[in-house]
């Protein structure tokens, strides 16, 4: 992982090779690139460091202090709304869409609206699939648990959101296409939620191939969304 900082204190190449030796003794840096002109540090981390480990490195050596980079913290969380604006803004429509079609008697019919946000979703997201079919079974196969075995199942599975789609928007046997969702969509949250944890840098699949999303807290709560509205829909039933 990339992590840039602010070094301040720094005024000749001296103290350039000073501060790349003191923040190259932190076990989980491999490599640190400091920039006087910039006053900038470019550490290649292993996980993780908290900024009060790094400030501890200088502990020593009091005239260099250490800062995010225009707040690391702010840039990842702006970052989040940048990478995945095409999937909020897929989910807004899909919600704001399906919500004026499910008003009854001036309000909105919150089943309906679950029932239709469902095929809007699954055709929606099937769609872009289908774009590049191929490239998101390779991209699925990455990740998911049965993907990764079966390689067909990544081709096929654009198809079964299709037809799940399809069952919502015609109202076709509730029970069961609540139920396969419940478990199609739960058992693909296993293989999300283990890329997560285990901070694999890959790419989300949810929009098929089009779109570069990573695998992110994002993907998990797009899936739990649906599986959660399936099991209100199936315990309303």
């Amino acid at each position: 992982m990339i992590r840039t900082y602010t070094i301040n204190g720094m005024t000749c190449e001296g103290c350039v090779a000073k501060v790349t030796y003191l923040l190259e003794q932190h076990s989980n840096i491999s490599l640190a690139k400091i920039e006087l002109k910039n006053n900038t540090a470019t550490l290649t981390v292993e996980k993780e460091i908290a900024i009060d480990e790094l400030r501890r490195l200088f502990e020593a050596h009091p005239k260099y202090t250490i800062t995010f980079s225009n707040s690391n913290e702010d840039k990842q969380n702006k970052h989040v709304f940048t990478t995945y604006k095409p999937l909020l803004l897929i989910f807004l429509f899909i919600a704001a869409t399906t919500a004026i079609v499910s008003i009854d008697n001036g309000k909105i019919d919150v089943m309906l609206w679950m029932q239709y946000f469902m095929a809007g979703f699954f055709i929606v997201f099937s769609f872009f699939k289908f774009l590049n079919l191929t490239g998101f079974a390779e991209s699925y196969a990455m990740y998911d648990i049965l993907a990764k075995r079966v390689k067909a199942y990544g081709l096929v599975y654009p198809f079964i959101e299709l037809i799940l789609g399809v069952a919502y928007l015609t109202g076709f046997e509730p029970t069961i296409t609540y139920i396969a969702t419940i478990c199609i969509m739960g058992f693909s949250s296993i293989g999300v939620i283990q890329s997560v944890l285990d901070k694999k840098k890959i790419r989300c699949a949810c929009l098929g191939a089009v779109f570069n999303l990573p695998m992110s807290m994002v993907t998990i709560i797009e899936n739990l969304i649906m599986v959660l509205m399936a099991l209100i829909m199936l315990w309303k039933t």
